[in-house]
């Protein structure tokens, strides 16, 4: 029987993968896209060639005996992007599962390893495959060796053959290193002969055969320019050969004997795909996806009596709460997972238990949940008091994925490679088919998730410890969640009298607009309709025409605004649909969602969706009243005090991103303004315009606090350029001098792109983590918004942990104070509280002090408060 053996060029083809497939990462943020590609290559290469023998060679390092010869080959090529890098372990580790043999030596390229072992195996009767990318080892080929060359995609190949290299090229596969010496290789830096391409170089060699050949014959060479190049160039020529041939006699340590091939692993290639979230190719491999397989046969207890056995003192438990909003919520059943078993608990047996209720509430009882915040509110509304709770696995997760979504505790699990349980919409349906199963059903679904996150927790807590994110989820995300659990209970108190006036008032003012839009248009119309309204604007009224859809004419805001001086038409219709959306989003929307019997709003926070680590509100939103419209900012006198003789007291941080940037930046000019309480803006334009404090015009300033701004948020000239009705060569104009003045600025936004390529993520003050895997994508839109996002990141990121942070450390001084005081609400940079009015004095004196010092920076922070008898008032 024939021996085969199948050499790969590894690092050839660990790069065609990653360019060939994009960006792919696990739950734990590593990039996968190479190690899938190379995967899916070693699979089909097993499966059609069937080799007895086997080797991927790697390339050992970045110098090799060729850089004596030359010492700028390969000089051009780019640095592995990190995303790449990262990669190669995962690689090895997967051949060594697969039992394939690998190899590298120091001084020698991956081609060399291959072309002394294809040699070699060729000599003693082996059948030789070659696998590569690169074609420079087409000069390896003979009847007994074929090199797969890899096209577009990664398992559509051109195998290489005398009879193809022939047909290709009009030469034997000898004449590639000739070729090679003519033409020069770019990729590898070999130079050739300048202006002779792969043409000219075939034409010569079919003539003269060999590359010395046509050095010893410039005389026969047809064309002067040619001829003068050739002969300039002939030493030049010879070294690009001498580069371009694969040493055949590489020094290799390994012999073909020691690469045989008997088969994988199965189980080890297995454990490594489910790591990586192969679930694909794990079908591929026969391991089918299956109920039976993955949702294992558990067993748990029905409980009809608690006991002691049940109520340890640590277990992971999980309450099924139904509603989508959890204020009187339906709690459908528990289950509890320790040392002892498996239990499923009734919501009747539980919510009726004196004896759950003190463990519950008993903080010495350790509890490991899935959002705790949802638990704690849910128990809450119940009566039940939930104290111990010391790991929460959606938190958990979130902090080591930002980006994921997760839904349910199957999609947690199934992120981290635990299948025990299915996902919500699996089991209740979803929609309007949604439903509550039989107890049978719900009990064991329940139990499953109990021990989804039972099994979880020591998964992630390594994850975390590897992240140095511990600190984060125990010292801030965890304590916050109780916090936050305390304000959606407590809920912030509405005048509804007061909103159904201002209701009124809207709809008195809209219906005026209304007949204002009607006389300038000379007929009425439905306002609300683009279509209708693009009719009277720009046929019957005839305005410029902006920009047009698919539909017709767009009627949006920034167009309405491009167009406000062009007739008095559009000023009302902007107002009208600004106060509509008042009238509807804000006035009718709360008013829908105040609590029957607290006559309070019960807002949530979202401590886990965005990627920067922001907070964020729903049910309602009460961060986006929109407050730059008067009518909008008077929303707020509508929030009260939940007691007479309270006031609501307002605290916010002054310009708490820009703080952070002067300490990330280390910019002495920006950290000497904050430390001498200088106006940031004035002192900005002072600086970029090189003029006197006295000199500073208000526009000036307003261009300054634009750029000082938009560094934060990701600077772009066109943005600010929109942003201040400039060109984008002035705005460009205005970054470039913003830069010259403060060069830490500069340099931070250079070194933390670098660093999110290498690493493939930032972080923020306290090790908040994002990860950016576009920012080595090719295409440029992609990669310029990840660069943008890398900059800013860090410095929102670091703004949102010191709020947090100030969340925790107040909660904390409050209890110490023995204050009445309550926090109720995050809005960005400020909380709000209400508070008895005898106990303002103590206020106006703790919480800026316990704000100004949640961290230490190079500047200082700084809060500003105000108070009165409504949010609006307080401010």
């Amino acid at each position: 029987m024939t021996k085969k053996i199948v050499l790969i060029d590894g690092n050839s083809i660990a790069y065609r993968a990653f360019f060939a497939l994009p960006l792919l990462n696990n739950d734990k943020g590593v990039h996968t896209n190479a190690i899938y590609g190379f995967t899916m290559i070693l699979m089909k290469i097993l499966e059609d060639e069937k080799p007895s023998h086997m080797l991927v060679a790697f390339d050992a390092g970045k110098t090799t005996f060729r850089h004596k010869t030359f010492q700028e080959y390969k000089g051009g090529r780019q640095k592995t992007p990190p995303e790449l890098s990262e990669q190669f372990p995962f690689i090895r580790e997967l051949l060594d599962a697969y039992q394939i043999s690998r190899y590298e030596l120091e001084n020698y390229e991956a081609d060399d390893i291959i072309g002394t072992l294809s040699k070699q195996a060729e000599q003693d009767g082996y059948e030789v495959k070659v696998i590569s990318g690169d074609k420079d080892l087409t000069q390896l080929v003979t009847d007994k060796i074929t090199v797969d060359i890899t096209k577009k995609g990664i398992t559509d190949v051109d195998s290489y053959t005398p009879d193809f290299v022939m047909e290709k090229y009009g030469l034997t596969p000898e004449q590639i290193i000739d070729m090679k010496g003519l033409m020069g290789d770019t990729s590898d830096n070999i130079p050739g002969v300048p202006g002779v391409g792969e043409k000219t170089a075939i034409k010569l060699l079919s003539e003269f055969k060999t590359l010395e050949s046509v050095l010893d014959s410039i005389e026969k060479v047809s064309g002067k320019k040619l001829k003068e190049k050739l002969e300039e160039n002939r030493e030049q020529a010879l070294m690009s050969k001498k580069l371009a041939t694969i040493d055949c006699e590489a020094p290799l340590a390994i012999t073909l004997d020691e690469v045989q091939y008997e088969g994988f692993d199965a189980s080890k290639v297995k454990e490594i795909f489910k790591e990586l979230g192969f679930n694909s190719l794990l079908e591929k491999m026969g391991e089918e996806v299956a109920e039976e397989e993955i949702y294992e046969d558990i067993s748990f207890e029905n409980v009809t009596e608690l006991t002691s056995d049940i109520l340890t003192d640590e277990a992971a438990m999980y309450v099924e709460i139904l509603e989508d909003s959890y204020h009187q919520a339906d709690i459908s059943g528990f289950s509890i997972i320790n040392k002892n078993g498996h239990y499923y608990i009734s919501a009747q047996l539980a919510l009726n238990s004196d004896l759950f209720k003190e463990w519950a509430a008993d903080e010495t009882k350790r509890k490991t949940v899935y959002d705790g915040k949802k638990t704690t509110v849910g128990l809450s509304w119940k009566g039940i008091s939930l104290k111990g709770i010391d790991f929460d696995i959606l938190i958990a997760a979130y902090l080591l994925n930002p980006s994921a979504t997760f839904d349910d505790v199957a999609s947690v699990a199934k992120s981290h490679g635990i299948s025990i349980v299915q996902a919500d919409e699996v089991v209740y349906g979803k929609g309007a088919k949604r439903s509550i199963p039989g107890e049978e059903t719900l009990s064991e679904h329940l139990v499953r998730k109990g021990l989804a996150i039972f099994d979880l927790k020591e998964k992630l807590i390594e994850q975390l410890e590897q992240n140095d994110q511990s600190s984060l989820l125990y010292d801030l995300e965890l304590p916050l969640s109780l916090i936050l659990a305390q304000m959606e209970a407590e809920g912030i108190a509405v005048d509804v009298d007061r909103l159904k006036d201002m209701g009124e008032h809207l709809a008195e003012q809209l219906n005026a607009l209304e007949k204002n839009i009607y006389e300038h248009a000379g007929e009425s119309f439905n306002i609300n309709s683009p279509k209708q309204l693009g009719v009277i604007l720009f046929e019957k009224l005839q305005l410029p025409v902006v920009k047009k859809t698919k539909t017709g004419y767009s009627t949006s805001a920034d167009v309405l605004e491009k167009l406000e001086d062009k007739h008095e038409i559009v000023k009302d219709i902007l107002h009208y649909r600004q106060l509509g959306k008042l009238q509807s989003t804000y006035i009718e929307g709360l008013l829908k969602v105040v609590h029957k019997d607290t006559h309070k709003i019960h807002t949530r926070f979202n401590q886990v969706l965005t990627t920067t680590g922001r907070l964020s509100s729903i049910d309602p939103n009460l961060q986006n009243i929109p407050i730059r419209l008067e009518e909008g900012r008077k929303i707020r006198q509508a929030f009260v005090p939940s007691h007479k003789d309270w006031v609501i007291f307002a605290a916010d941080y002054s310009q708490i991103e820009l703080r952070v940037l002067a300490h990330i930046a280390n910019d002495q000019n920006l950290v000497e303004a904050f430390q001498n309480d200088l106006d940031i803006h004035t002192k900005t334009a002072m600086d970029v315009f090189h003029v006197e404090e006295d000199e500073v015009t208000s526009n000036m300033r307003r261009q300054a606090k634009a750029v000082n701004f938009g560094i934060v948020y990701g600077i772009s000239d066109f943005g600010l350029s929109q942003s201040l009705g400039i060109t984008r060569k002035e705005a460009g104009e205005f970054i470039k001098r913003y830069l010259e003045s403060f060069v830490g600025v500069q340099d931070y936004m250079d070194d933390i792109v670098a660093d999110a390529r290498e690493k493939g993520y930032v972080k923020t003050l306290l090790h908040r983590r994002r990860y950016i895997p576009e920012i080595t994508s090719r295409n440029f839109n992609l990669r310029s918004f990840a660069e943008r996002t890398a900059m800013n990141t860090p410095i929102q990121g670091s703004a949102a942990d010191i709020i947090k942070k100030a969340m925790i450390d107040m909660a904390a001084r409050l209890k110490q104070e023995k204050l009445q005081t309550k926090l109720l609400l995050q809005v960005h940079d400020e909380l709000i509280f209400e508070a008895p009015r005898e106990e303002v004095s103590i206020l106006e004196e703790i919480v800026p002090e316990v704000m100004e010092n949640a961290v230490e920076l190079k500047v200082p922070l700084k809060v500003d408060y105000s108070y009165g008898d409504s949010w609006y008032d307080a401010k």
